[in-house]
Parts: structure tokens; sequence; C-alpha cells
């Protein structure tokens, strides 16, 4: 049995993929195609637990639902079925996932602590993003309880309209990863932490993204920070995933499902409650629409 689940706080629903590995003679890929290689033939009894120390403080029934949007892959899509679970998650508990296999007997579990919420010292509410080409920014944080492993997404939002009659066209983003392998030294939380980045970064990542065209005008809204936050299983489980960059290309399998594999644990971002969503600063508006590197584009 395979379990993948990631609980965040911010969230009210929480999905869970459970399937089966499967074996057979010919492609692979071409079984993975197929949703009953990986779909049990029928309904797993599922439950999360919430747990106060040791102490059980509820249990819930996941029941089945079918998304539909589901990436293109080597795995069947766009439907897929997975396991829903609603319910507000109380960050100073732990929640324990049980599947049962009602047809076999089989079970598994696996626990997660939740990624605490966390203070972001910069930028502050009434700063301005000031991205300079050649000139470092910083941004500061404490780290989460619970939280291992942060990553960094400075989202630039922007408004296109049509030149010919002005008619607006549609809000469009731009996501520039500025870091995604921070780790705290402690799980304890208040941990401070920095990470000083080039103002470039911006501004090519723009490039990269924002096609030329010359039947429209755009203009900048605002930026907004995003600070992702992993748990230790899940900061341990893309550790262990990445490509290798050795020589040596077989890697070792992470789980912490019990009797199963997959992984089961937390993350959680800044957006639900400590947004950071800025206007550009002066300097920086004067290079996006003025610039070398974006002038062409505002």
């Amino acid at each position: 049995m395979i379990v993948y689940g990631l609980l965040n706080p911010n969230d009210s629903v929480h999905y869970v993929k459970i399937t089966k590995a499967f074996l057979g003679p010919g492609n692979a890929m071409q079984y993975a195609g197929i949703p009953d290689s990986s779909n049990f033939a029928h309904k797993l009894k599922v439950t999360l637990d919430e747990y106060n120390g040791e102490s059980l403080v509820s249990s819930i029934l996941l029941d089945t639902t079918m998304i539909t949007n589901k990436d293109t892959g080597i795995f069947y899509f766009p439907n897929q079925l997975v396991y829903v679970a609603r319910t507000q998650l109380n960050m100073a508990h732990r929640y324990r996932i049980t599947v049962l296999d009602t047809a076999t007997g089989v079970q598994v579990t696996a626990s997660t602590d939740i990624v605490n919420t966390f203070d972001i010292s910069s930028p502050n509410s009434f700063s301005k993003a000031n991205f300079v080409q050649g000139s470092l920014t910083t941004a500061e944080w404490l780290s989460a309880k619970y939280g291992r492993r942060y990553e960094l997404n400075i989202r630039f939002s922007y408004r296109e309209y049509a030149k010919s009659d002005s008619a607006f066209l549609g809000k469009k983003s731009v996501n520039w990863l500025v870091f995604n392998d921070m780790k705290a030294k402690s799980l304890n939380g208040g941990e401070e932490m920095v990470n000083s980045f080039y103002g470039d970064g911006f501004f090519n990542s723009i490039k990269a993204n924002v096609p030329f065209n010359e039947s429209v005008y755009r203009i900048a809204d605002s930026v907004e920070y995003i600070f992702t936050v992993a748990s230790e299983e899940l900061s341990n489980y893309i550790e262990v995933t990445n490509p290798s960059n050795t020589i040596v290309q077989e890697k070792p399998i992470y789980t912490n499902v019990s009797n199963g594999i997959g992984i089961f644990s937390s993350r959680t971002d800044n957006t639900g409650f400590n947004p950071r969503i800025l206007r550009l600063s002066d300097r920086t508006y004067d290079s996006l629409v003025d610039g070398t590197v974006t002038g062409n584009l505002f």
C-alpha cells in the first residue's frame, strides 16, 4: 500500500492519495496509465486520529472524492480517486492516519506533528519590494515549531491590457524561486533565520516567463513573499528523492509509513496567517519599465 498525504494547518480540507503497488509482464509505463493498476477494487477504511500527547482527542473517518485536474504524467490523469478529511487542524496536536484494507486485513499507519505558524521580520507589512541589480536583498524570519526545511518564492503580479482599446486581458503572475533548501537547526521554533539574495533574479525571472507582445501593455501590481515550510519527515523525503548529482544514480527509499511506503507529513506557508504583499519601490519600478532586462515588456 502506498500513502501520500500532507497536512496543512491553513486548510480545512485535506486530501490523502492511497494506491497499491503493481507488477506485471511487459512495459510498466503502460500499466501506470491504467487506473485499475493503482486503485484498490474496493473502498478502504481510512481514519485520521488527533492526539494531545497520548490522549485521543478526535477520530475522523475519511470519505472518497474524485479530483479532475491531475497534471499530465506517467500515471493516469486527469481523474484520480483520493480520500478526504474535513477538519481544522490543531497545531499543538499530533495526527495519525490508519488505513485498513478490509478485504485482506492489511493495515498501515503513519503520524506527523503539524508545522506551526512563524514570524517574518523582513520584509515587514509596511515595506516596499526593493530589488536592485547587483545589490543584495535580505529576508529574515523565525523558524516554525516542527519546521525543518524552508523555501521562498516571490510572486510578481501584473495586469495586462490590449493596446488597441485598453481592454483588460487579465491578471497574471510570475514566480521567482529564491531558495528551497534552507534548514533550521532544531524543530523547537524561534530560531533566527536569514537569507540574502541579489535582485537580479527578480528581473531575470520576469524576462524568462513574460513573453514580448507588442499588442499589449502591462502594469505592475504587487509582489508577494511566500515562505513554505516542510516538516522533518517531508524534508527527509525531499532530500532522498531529489535527483542525484553524482555517478551513483540509485536512490534509497524513504518512507515514514509503517507496513507500507509513501509519506504522511505536514507543511505550511505564510499566506494564510502572515501574508507579505508589497508594492514595488520607485527604483524597482523604474528598472522594471525602463531597464535593459525587462524594459521592452512593460
